[in-house]
């Protein structure tokens, strides 16, 4: 794992020492990607650099060393990402008559096969998670390559005559000119969903390499982007083409795959561990893992004091059973208000998922044992594992004309959420709870959509009219990458597909990579080998969800594994809770931030709109938790990046 950076100037004009030094400045800003080494290259001729900073994870030695030159003179690549199958590759290379690899790193297999094969031929061989940059000296053509589900990133785009990129935002903004514009339309589905969609970014002009895509720039500037592997396509022919496997045999397929995904995760030349949440999907991803040790799996977690929120005491269950070298940390809102300063310097575009506050923590926690953490994100994707499925599923009412739920709909909807409040609050206690008025609005909102994507666009919605609380022109329009349905008459596939080609990879994996590496930790998601995902998608309905049940088959694989009893628990998920700490120890914190003054002076966001947002959550009968963690996470980076 490690962080790379370049530049193409299609000028040509500077020399060789200068290009160099402006990839070893834009790579210098990675040294949390990579802290065992650094490097750079540069072609004059071509007028093209290379950065790189690496974290050694296997084969250590200088043979690893980055940017490196394949055996033939032609390529040069910076690389930042995992072969799994590294040595079937070799043996390929081998036996197809390619010359004498020199040492153990992947890095010189994929050079080699991307010289052998060409990028996407070796890209489609490849088991991994990658992001990288190759270099033809020849025909002097660059080659910006990420993997197939996202879970490298890879960022570009044009400052003056240059093509630039890197690992992250931050090391473009270090090229020479760069001149940062806030990108409306990319603001406005931030504010919708809480993070930035790709392929845009909060720049204008700067983009993401699209998961699965391959994009090159040829000698003249010219531009192509395609895709090697498409989401899209697998879960339309997976929705068409299921495996006509009987319980028994699924059942035996996916705790194979799962096994070969997490073994092939075990190769490592450094101390080794996991995430448990004590979940479904880490105690899988666990427990797979220990029944291939011969030593007790590290293991950490972290907790909070709130019971409501903490998964620790169930974790702590899990690793006792599995016999796991198990570490939790309890995070408390004091924890909280000393990482969020430091916060926006780890995602360094607005990002509004409070759990990236205890995904850097137990990163953190872990770094101190070891250098590689396998994750078990995904499960809920391929499996269909989020309470919004069930509930979407339940507000869409099949079988009920749509004409009748919008105007059931409606008929909520006509009542103020004041009122729903006032007359929630005469229930039972367990039902009187902060924000259960605008719960129901919500709910009123998402009944009258006119179809079923437009349904899950409101569900997920955060502000649902970003317009509200966005003063920027053009804030109207919003950025949205996620390809259109993929034509299943199944809802369920449809929010699947959607989060897994938006969510997943924007949010997600997102919020994993910057956490686990701004410590210089290798995350590794098993869940998500594509062989994984694919064998997901040709699943039948019924062995996803079946009588209430979320995540029914990778269930009846972890019950081999654990009793079934440390399972049986509610869906908690990675959550925060935010909401209480705003009305206590981080409301300090919380109105410096929105301070009606300095927010009107930036003239990004409407001061009045925040104000009231923020007085109406302090009186206890609003619940704006996250429309308020939208605003307050780009005030932290505004006053960070801009």
């Amino acid at each position: 794992m490690c962080g790379i950076a370049g530049l193409l100037d299609l000028t040509r004009g500077q020399p060789a020492g200068a290009l160099k030094h402006t990839a070893q400045v834009m790579a210098g800003a990675l040294p949390h990607r990579g802290p065992d080494g650094e490097g750079a290259w540069a072609d004059e001729l071509g007028g093209l650099a290379l950065g790189h900073r690496r974290l050694a994870v296997i084969d250590p030695s200088a043979a690893g060393d980055q940017p490196m030159t394949s055996a033939d003179g032609r390529f040069v690549i910076s690389y930042n990402g995992e072969i799994y199958n590294a040595s079937q590759l070799r043996d390929q290379l081998g036996a197809a008559g390619a010359r004498h690899l020199r040492g153990r790193c992947d890095t010189e297999v994929l050079l080699e096969a991307c010289a052998h094969w060409g990028a996407e031929e070796a890209v489609r061989r490849a088991i991994g998670m990658f992001a990288f940059a190759l270099w033809d000296k020849r025909e002097r053509i660059l080659t910006l390559v990420r993997d197939r589900v996202g879970i490298k990133p890879l960022y570009w785009g044009r400052v003056g005559q240059m093509i630039v990129f890197g690992s992250e935002l931050k090391s473009l903004a270090r090229a020479p000119g760069f001149a940062p514009e806030l990108d409306p339309a990319a603001l406005a589905a931030y504010f919708r969903l809480g993070y930035v969609p790709a392929p845009s970014t909060v720049y204008r002009g700067m983009s993401k390499v699209r998961p699965g895509h391959i994009l090159t720039v040829g000698p003249n500037g010219a531009i192509s982007d395609r895709c090697y592997w498409d989401l899209a396509t697998i879960a339309a022919a997976g929705s068409r083409l299921a495996d006509p496997l009987d319980v028994t045999q699924a059942t035996e397929a996916l705790e194979t795959l799962l096994g070969e995904a997490v073994a092939a995760r075990l190769v490592a030349d450094v101390p080794l561990g996991a995430f448990l949440s004590g979940g479904i999907d880490s105690t899988a991803v666990v427990a797979l893992m220990q029944a291939r040790s011969a030593a007790p799996v590290k293991t950490f977690t972290v907790g909070f004091e709130d019971a409501g929120f903490n998964e620790a005491p169930h974790a702590r269950a899990v690793a006792a059973h599995l016999g796991t070298d198990h570490t939790e940390l309890t995070v408390t809102a004091a924890d909280a208000l000393d990482l969020l300063p430091g916060l926006a310097g780890v995602y360094d575009e607005p990002f509004a998922d409070a759990s990236a506050i205890p995904m850097v923590l137990v990163s953190r926690l872990a770094r101190r044992a070891v250098t590689v953490a396998l994750s078990s994100d995904g499960g809920d994707e391929l499996f269909a594992g989020y309470d919004r499925y069930r509930l979407a599923g339940a507000i869409r009412m099949p079988g009920l004309p749509r004409s009748l739920r919008r105007a059931a709909g409606g008929a909520i909807g006509a009542i103020h959420p004041d009122l729903w409040q006032t007359l929630v609050g005469a229930l039972p206690g367990r039902f009187d709870r902060p924000g259960q008025g605008d719960r129901i609005a919500k709910l009123a909102r998402v009944m009258r959509t006119d179809d079923d994507d437009a349904l899950y666009r409101a569900v997920l919605s955060i502000w649902e009219t970003p317009g509200d609380v966005l003063r920027l022109p053009g804030g109207s329009a919003e950025a949205d990458s996620v390809p259109e349905p993929i034509g299943t008459q199944d809802f369920l596939s449809l929010m699947q597909y959607r989060d897994s080609a938006g969510y997943l990879p924007d949010d997600i994996l997102v919020k994993l990579d910057r956490a686990s590496m701004a410590v210089g930790l290798e995350a590794r998601v098993p869940m998500l080998d594509h062989r994984l995902v694919e064998f997901a998608w040709r699943l039948p309905v019924k062995y996803k969800r079946r009588r209430g049940r979320t995540k029914w088959l990778l269930r009846r694989v972890v019950q081999r594994h654990v009793p079934r009893g440390l399972m049986e628990r509610p869906k908690m998920g990675f959550n925060v809770p935010v909401g209480d700490w705003l009305r206590g120890p981080l409301r300090d914190w919380a109105e410096a931030l929105l301070d009606p003054q300095q927010v009107g002076a930036e003239g990004v966001l409407d001061a009045d709109a925040v104000s009231r947002t923020w007085t109406q959550h302090l009186d206890g009968r609003h619940d704006w938790t996250n429309r308020l963690w939208t605003v307050l996470m780009f005030r932290a980076w505004a006053e960070k990046w801009r």
